[in-house]
């Protein structure tokens, strides 16, 4: 259902950037853009990583200054010295990245820089009772003293939203909001933006998302190469169109790799149980089996709860089954620990890669070879010889765009980051690769680019399998689609099936 509504009167501008340019030495991320934000609108924000949506966010947001350019809040030009300014101002921001401190409650992370106070300290009741309030307003049931590394990644998403919620914003930005929600989350969130909208706060809405960001759009801008390229109502746009200004014209996100036969068995996982994490009396994997050949690749499609991500999360060996086998070309290999299936030949590129696939503190090329060091290490000395040459090989084969191998791992855009955590595992050589969710927060320039080395991997036989929750996802390169319910094949299909045909399969409504 379209949730957009249409606009008859000229809206109030309450927001204006005016020719913002941002440089970084020689590197230009923003060249004059003029950027309008609505009252009581949904501006959307298309662009592929690099094209500077964030940094134009956060120069919106106080995070960083313009090189030049002004801003405009309200009619009256504006200089925000930091992000607290920017936030009294009544803008908030809900990073791409999740900024949560991991080993404080709930309650605490969104109060967190902001205590409500008393004249013997800090209101802990009142800031509970809030929390309560703004978890009952996102439909979850998560309790404000829960620690945030107790929480799944969606769940930790919603206590982002809830922190930008509490300042009550009257401009609030959503860098990639719904990255790691269910589709009925995002049902909720969708919700909430419009009664926001009603109330007159103004929301800037980025998303890699497509189809599902043009559910909530008033106004969309497509940024390109740091230069605004084109600027539309919601009636006058539709998916073709973002992508064409985004990316060009011809574009897809690839088809199977064609033109070969595949090989033996690879990977056979037989009646394979995996038990609730949280305690509960039932399976969240129940009685799976599932084989897979060489040079094929397999998608897993499945809404959230049908036991997708424990499912790879259990083939690599970070969760323990209660029964079933996992074998790997021959051997069994169900009571291996991570690193022996990782010399075996199986390797996960996980759902988080900020938390799990990257080590935030070293450079590109450090997290390149991490998974590798074995290679070149012998009685506790590194031959910087072989690691540099094969951080060099990696970045060309995964097309990694970075100033240099020695780069902060967070300079590089989300696409890039994700290339170099599937770089760090196919340098170990791998014979099959789990990619649970490998496009989450990254435009649909990168989501190409990687499927595409997937799929030239494939050809050289290596084994795919990966898993999604969006349905276009899997009609890309996947030879064969395994559709996921309760922890229990519920359909399989071919590259020909029909969208609605899987997304029926997995108890998904298709009436929209």
């Amino acid at each position: 259902m379209n949730t957009a509504i249409n606009i008859n009167v000229e809206p109030e501008v309450v927001l204006a950037a005016r020719n913002i340019a941002k440089s970084y030495g020689n590197t230009h991320a923003l060249k004059g853009v003029n950027f309008d934000i609505y009252r009581g609108s949904v501006t959307t924000l298309f662009g592929e990583n690099g094209a500077g949506k964030s940094t134009l966010m956060k120069i919106l947001s106080g995070v960083i200054s313009p090189t030049s350019g002004k801003i405009i809040l309200d009619g009256q030009p504006i200089n925000f010295a930091s992000p607290s300014e920017s936030r009294d101002l009544g803008i908030s921001i809900i990073h791409q990245e999740l900024s949560l401190a991991p080993n404080l409650s709930v309650r605490d992370n969104i109060f967190m820089g902001r205590e409500i106070m008393t004249a013997t300290g800090v209101n802990f009741s009142e800031e509970e009772r809030q929390t309560r309030e703004l978890m009952k307003e996102l439909e979850e049931d998560i309790d404000p003293l829960t620690p945030v590394e107790d929480l799944r990644l969606g769940q930790q998403q919603i206590v982002e939203i809830a922190r930008a919620l509490s300042v009550n914003a009257r401009i609030l930005i959503m860098d990639e909001p719904t990255s790691a929600l269910s589709a009925s989350e995002v049902e909720v969130l969708f919700k909430i933006i419009r009664d926001l909208t009603s109330r007159g706060v103004s929301i800037v809405y980025i998303s890699h998302h497509l189809e599902e960001a043009l559910q909530i759009t008033d106004h969309a801008v497509v940024l390109r190469d740091g230069t605004m390229t084109a600027y539309a109502e919601r009636q006058d746009i539709d998916l073709e169109w973002i992508v064409r200004h985004m990316v060009g014209e011809g574009f897809d996100l690839g088809s199977p790799p064609a033109g070969y036969d595949f090989g033996k068995t690879s990977l056979s996982i037989k009646s394979l149980c995996i038990p609730d994490q949280s305690g509960n009396d039932f399976n969240v994997v129940d009685e799976l089996s599932l084989d897979v050949r060489e040079g094929e690749v397999v998608c897993l499609y499945g809404l959230m709860g049908s036991g997708r991500t424990e499912l790879m999360e259990c083939i690599a060996g970070r969760l323990k089954p209660s029964c079933g086998t996992i074998v790997l070309h021959e051997h069994d290999i169900s009571k291996l620990t991570i690193a022996q299936r990782i010399d075996a030949g199986l390797v996960l590129v996980p759902e988080d890669r900020q938390r799990d696939g990257l080590v935030q503190t070293m450079s590109v090329g450090k997290n390149l070879s991490l998974a590798s060091i074995s290679a070149f290490t012998s009685k506790l000395l590194t031959s910087t010889k072989a690691e540099q040459s094969l951080i060099d090989r990696m970045i060309k084969d995964v097309t990694v765009k970075t100033a240099s191998d020695t780069a902060e791992i967070g300079s590089l855009s989300g696409g890039n980051q994700q290339k170099v955590v599937i770089g760090k595992m196919l340098a170990t050589n791998p014979k099959v690769i789990l990619l649970d969710e490998p496009s989450r927060g990254i435009d649909i320039g990168a989501k190409a680019e990687v499927f595409k080395l997937l799929a030239e991997r494939a050809r050289a036989g290596l084994s795919v399998i990966y898993s999604t929750s969006e349905v276009g996802e899997c009609l890309s390169i996947a030879h064969r689609i395994i559709v996921l319910s309760k922890g229990r094949i519920a359909g399989e299909f071919n590259s020909s099936a029909s969208k609605e045909a899987i997304m029926a399969a997995s108890g998904e409504s298709v009436a929209h």
